[in-house]
């Protein structure tokens, strides 16, 4: 019999009596490895009760001592990051090496809340009025929820959980349905580590638990990571409820390369992030613009990713995995007929391929396509797999106003020997995150991950034509997050002042 996920609730790792359930499958085989229940109201109140009550003392723990707490934490999620990784190559279905990348920078986050003393540091300004001191202090909000995707299921959950809790939090975690049991044994090393009873719930479900979570009362805070769709209705409906809402979304990002760049370079960095983790991340390049003579390297780029050999986690020899889902797959195959049929010219074709050693598995295999216009759906929708979208430009002022044109705003590279045109590209480009000859502009934690435009919804980027246009379309949004100030819509004095 197939096990149920477990939940974690008041310190105690407890069977849902919930009887709908989603089937957990290992993407290379679609082996059955667990039943995700969806929680009941009951047991989701449950968990929000336990935070709520945890909280009470977990804030008046002094910050060193948390501090050493996450120290201890740290320690035995590296002891146990190989496992960890395997757990993640199983229900995820990344290559084993990718997923102890994914490991791995979760533990950066962990190390990052080691440092929690420094980042709670308030500012004092002495004399603000004759004989006025004014003094400002960093306090935790309370019951925090983060409600995290497939594509990451270490990382994601450890960029929320550690950071809110060390600051004096307590936090409520609904991991994805669809691979659950990283973050289950994230929180059984969490109480080994012996943290308190109540500090970190995990709870487990689809709409119904996301839509308990952003509507609870109890509740201060909301993270989430995932699709622009969902974003927006996360961003609109936990604002409606008074909460502070970080909601990363979709991507498109893209690469530009310029003819003085290192042609090997540009080859194996654009492989890579196209088609690494079978294209399921945030920061995965999907489209790349050649200007000038470099659109001569596309042939390149093709007979790279021919080479590319699909497998499970266990094969040595696999360089990409499956994607999450047969649902997945379907999608992807679907956009990949209508790039086809838009008009868009595929050099290599990922469907259906042939791999003999997991003949079950949802595979896609490396695509590429040339001849891409802006108006396609396959350039207008993150597709979220393996497939690399070609386009051209004259010079580098037409690459820059065809990425500043898209809707999204994640992340974006260039590669180039020149420093004024990667001056020019990082000075003019309307992206979050940029990289020169860097592939992938992912920061450390110590850094913001700030995605722009259509890629994020929440509190610090509620501003501009954007949320104008939000705010014109839910009429939700009120002077708790921005006044607006001379509000024409499409006039130039349009001025935000942030609540």
């Amino acid at each position: 019999m197939v096990a149920k996920v477990k939940m974690l609730i008041d310190g105690q790792f407890i069977e849902s009596s919930g009887e709908t359930v989603t089937v957990v499958q290992n993407p290379a085989t679609s082996e059955i490895l667990a039943h995700t229940p969806q929680c009941t109201n009951a047991e989701l109140l449950k968990a929000v009760q336990s935070a709520k009550e945890a909280f009470k003392s977990w804030r008046e723990v002094p910050t060193p001592e948390r501090a050493r707490m996450f120290l201890k934490y740290q320690d035995l999620v590296k002891k146990n990051q190989d496992e960890l990784a395997k757990l993640v190559s199983q229900e995820n279905g990344k290559i084993f090496s990718d997923a102890q990348g994914d490991v791995w920078r979760g533990i950066e986050v962990i190390e990052h809340a080691c440092n929690i003393p420094s980042l709670m540091m308030g500012e004092t300004v002495e004399n603000v009025a004759r004989n006025i001191d004014t003094m400002s202090l960093v306090q935790p909000l309370g019951v925090c929820a983060g409600i995290t995707p497939f594509n990451f299921p270490a990382m994601i959950p450890l960029w929320m959980f550690p950071l809110a809790i060390a600051c004096g939090n307590t936090f409520v975690l609904k991991p994805s349905e669809q691979d659950p049991l990283t973050a289950l044994r994230l929180g059984e090393l969490f109480v080994e580590a012996g943290f308190p009873k109540g500090v970190l719930n995990i709870v487990h479900g689809a709409k119904p638990t996301v839509d308990f979570l952003l509507t609870n009362p109890d509740i201060k805070a909301i993270s989430f990571v995932g699709s622009a769709p969902v974003a927006q209705y996360i961003y609109k409906t936990a604002a409606e409820n008074k909460k502070r809402v970080q909601a990363l979304a979709g991507a498109k990002n893209h690469m530009i390369v310029m003819p003085d760049a290192s042609k090997n370079n540009v080859i194996s960095a654009l492989t890579g992030a196209s088609c690494g983790a079978a294209g399921q991340r945030c920061m995965a390049i999907s489209v790349a613009i050649f200007v000038g003579e470099s659109k001569n390297w596309i042939s390149d780029i093709q007979e790279s990713m021919k080479q590319i050999q699909l497998g499970a986690w266990n094969d040595s020899s696999a360089m990409v995995g499956p994607v999450i889902s047969e649902k997945a797959k379907l999608r992807i195959n679907d956009l990949i007929a209508t790039g086809q049929k838009e008009g868009a010219k595929l050099l290599v074709d990922g469907r259906n391929p042939s791999v003999p050693s997991c003949p079950k598995g949802h595979f896609v295999g490396p695509t590429l396509f040339t001849d891409v216009k802006p108006e396609m759906k396959i350039y207008q929708e993150e597709i979220f797999g393996p497939v690399l979208l070609t386009m051209t430009a004259d010079t580098l002022e037409q690459a820059i106003e065809i990425i500043n044109n898209n809707p999204f705003g994640n992340g974006t590279s260039i590669f180039t020997a020149s420093g004024a045109a990667a001056r020019k590209f990082t000075h003019s480009i309307d992206v979050g995150q940029v990289g020169v000859n860097i592939p992938i502009p992912v920061p450390l934690p110590f850094f913001s991950f700030t995605g722009w435009k259509n890629s994020f919804y929440g509190d610090l980027h509620a501003y501009g034509k954007e949320a104008i246009k939000f705010y014109t379309q839910t009429k939700t949004i009120t002077s708790r997050w921005f006044d607006v100030v001379n509000s024409q819509t499409n006039g130039p004095n349009m001025t935000i002042r942030l609540g």
